[in-house]
């Protein structure tokens, strides 16, 4: 079971460093902040990027999950023409990392559509107290 915390937020790029707060104040002594809070990061960014969460009067909700052995980390966004998937970014391109560097620092990531939107999640291991 999952002890959940979730906050939303407008969908600015401004809004991407008070994403990252919430969480490593969530994590703060309870899980793995860096790597948590970088994801948080990549997703928000992505949602106010690639979605409408980006547009005029657009949001994102940040929710974190917290259990014995794992965290949580999930970005809901207002949908948008395109799925979330790996790119195969070279060193030319701009952008396209984000979720390859989410794939490499979960355990495991993925994303629900949904009737109005989108979440996308990954999964961190925490480490033992």
């Amino acid at each position: 079971m999952l002890t959940k915390w979730c906050c939303v937020f407008p969908g600015l790029p401004e809004e991407v460093p008070h994403a990252r707060h919430f969480v490593a104040s969530l994590l703060a002594d309870r899980g793995p902040v860096q790597d948590a809070t970088l994801i948080v990061s990549e997703l928000a960014t992505n949602a106010v990027r690639h979605t409408r969460s980006g547009v005029v009067g657009g949001w994102f909700l940040v929710v974190v999950g917290l259990g014995d052995d794992l965290v949580r980390i999930q970005v809901v966004d207002q949908g948008g023409d395109r799925v979330p998937h790996l790119c195969h970014a070279t060193s030319h391109e701009e952008g396209g990392r984000g979720l390859r560097l989410i794939d490499a620092l979960a355990k495991n990531w993925g994303y629900t559509i949904l009737p109005d939107g989108r979440s996308v999640w990954a999964e961190l291991v925490r480490a033992s107290a």
